[in-house]
C-alpha cells in the first residue's frame, strides 16, 4: 500500500500543474476519486438546491460510493496520467 500510496501523493501533486485546464465533468471525477481514497465514503447532508457546485461535488462522490479506497486510488493516478498525457 506504501507505493499505492507514494503514487497517489505524487499523482495529486502532478495535476496541479497540468496545463489545460479539465472540462467540470473531469474536474467533478477527479475530486469524487480524491474524496474516495482519503475520506472514503460520502458523508453529510447533500447540500441545498443554492449551492450548485457543493451538489455537483456531492453527487461526484456519491457517484463512487462503496468503492475499495485503492481501486480509487488507481482510478486517480490513471485518469491523472490520461490528462497530463494529454496536454
Amino acid at each position: 500500500m506504501d507505493d499505492l500510496q507514494s503514487r497517489f501523493e505524487q499523482a495529486a501533486a502532478e495535476v496541479q500543474g497540468i496545463a489545460t485546464r479539465p472540462s467540470n465533468e473531469v474536474l467533478l471525477k477527479l475530486y469524487a476519486l480524491y474524496k474516495q481514497s482519503t475520506a472514503g465514503d460520502v458523508s453529510g447532508k447533500r447540500p441545498g438546491i443554492t449551492n450548485l457546485a457543493g451538489r455537483a461535488k456531492y453527487d461526484a462522490w456519491q457517484g463512487v460510493k462503496g468503492m475499495p479506497r485503492a481501486e480509487a486510488m488507481e482510478a486517480y493516478i490513471g485518469l491523472v496520467d490520461e490528462l497530463k498525457a494529454a496536454g
